[in-house]
């Protein structure tokens, strides 16, 4: 049984005292003003790097350098409100929306494959055309399947015996959004959703047994799913040499390496990237990590890196100690699912995993992505602020 769901029977008791020990009111603890701290640095960068990755294009599509900065900015004032909102109120009443948040996003992706109301973007409709903005609502389905695991496993004192109450009801709502997702298409997300609800269920107290047998079947349904269109079977042969196709498919992972390897110790320099002039698409997007690297080099690349460990320690250091096991587990399913995508993300853009569109979070260019992570990590603060 893990160390979360551990806790989690200890608490379910506790959870009914009425002298369950919290943090007072207005009190700040250390994993709060650390986590703030960190996840605050990590925006500001992305803020600086959108407009170092994108101000050359901009200014040549546009005539405005400042183009995808002035959104980045707005976005990240909304996620700053978002997020200031989340610390406020307490994590517990987000319960009720648990199930109807889940089903209000899954319906968000229906309509994102109707023609005219779905944007369809490189050949994959994952924006919802609402006329001023598009929103992705596999973002905001991500923070609303965290939700929803951690409301349903810890209703139960052993939630994972009950497994038609449980384990089936959430592998089955993983599966209809994995079809959903992979309708758009976008395998990315699909693979991440299905981490995200293998990782809850870890928490959860789920036997290794079936851990193994859940992460095996995902990994060979996720292999099949890249070798049975040509177009992902390219990518993934591209991660293992991208030379078999230079000029399409390796173009992005061999730009990156160019990228990341003129880079040096210390970079050459912020504002100095070489590769956002044309040689690598989406330098503002997906690839912004290799133009960190490029321009602060490793020990700027590094330090993001350790950015993200601190998350990850701090947030399940707080899941731990979280007052009731819906609090551990809402937690530990927003503080891995941040670092699953930023593996994700670092491992495509260096050539160790399949490109697949994923953001890094709190630092890639984009608007649904930037607002739901902020308000989510609004949540973890909340838990940790209560945490004793």
């Amino acid at each position: 049984m893990s160390p979360v769901a551990t806790r989690g029977s200890r608490s379910e008791g506790r959870a009914k005292d009425t002298k369950v020990k919290r943090r007072p009111p207005g009190t700040r603890s250390l994993r709060f003003m650390v986590l703030l701290v960190v996840a605050l640095l990590l925006c500001l960068l992305g803020v600086v790097m959108v407009l170092s990755a994108s101000s050359v294009n901009d200014l040549r599509s546009y005539g405005d350098a400042w183009h995808h900065l002035k959104r980045q900015v707005l976005w990240f004032l909304i996620g700053l409100i978002g997020m200031a909102t989340m610390i406020r109120i307490d994590y517990r009443r987000l319960r009720p929306l648990a199930v109807p948040g889940l089903l209000v996003c899954i319906g968000l992706l229906v309509l994102v494959l109707i023609p005219g109301l779905g944007l369809r973007t490189n050949g994959s409709a994952r924006w919802l055309d609402l006329g001023v903005a598009s929103v992705q609502p596999s973002e905001f389905l991500k923070l609303a399947l965290v939700l929803y695991c951690a409301d349903l496993l810890s209703r139960r004192k052993r939630p994972l015996t009950e497994k038609r109450l449980t384990l089936y009801p959430i592998m089955g709502m993983v599966g209809v959004i994995g079809v959903l997702l992979m309708m758009e298409p976008d395998l990315g997300t699909s693979m991440i959703v299905g981490a995200i609800a293998v990782a809850m269920l870890f928490f959860a107290g789920l036997r290794l047994r079936l851990l193994a047998l859940l992460v095996g079947g995902g990994a060979i349904g996720a292999f099949g799913l890249a070798m049975s269109a040509g177009y992902r079977r390219k990518r993934l042969f591209s991660m293992l040499d991208p030379w078999t196709d230079p000029l399409d498919t390796g173009w992005q992972a061999i730009q990156s390496g160019v990228a990341i390897s003129n880079g040096g110790l210390f970079g050459i320099g912020l504002g100095a990237s070489r590769a956002k002039w044309g040689f690598l698409p989406f330098a503002h997007t997906d690839f912004i990590y290799a133009i960190i690297a490029e321009e602060f080099g490793l020990v700027g690349a590094g330090l993001v890196i350790v950015g993200f460990l601190v998350i990850g320690l701090v947030g399940l250091s707080t899941a731990l100690h979280a007052p009731d096991p819906f609090g551990q587990l809402l937690a530990a399913g927003i503080t891995t699912w941040i670092l699953i995508q930023a593996f994700v993300n670092i491992g495509a853009v260096l050539g160790r995993l399949p490109i697949t569109g994923v953001p890094l979070p709190f630092v890639s260019f984009g608007g649904s992505a930037l607002i739901v992570t902020m308000v989510a990590f609004g949540i973890l603060l909340n838990i940790a602020r209560q945490t004793p």
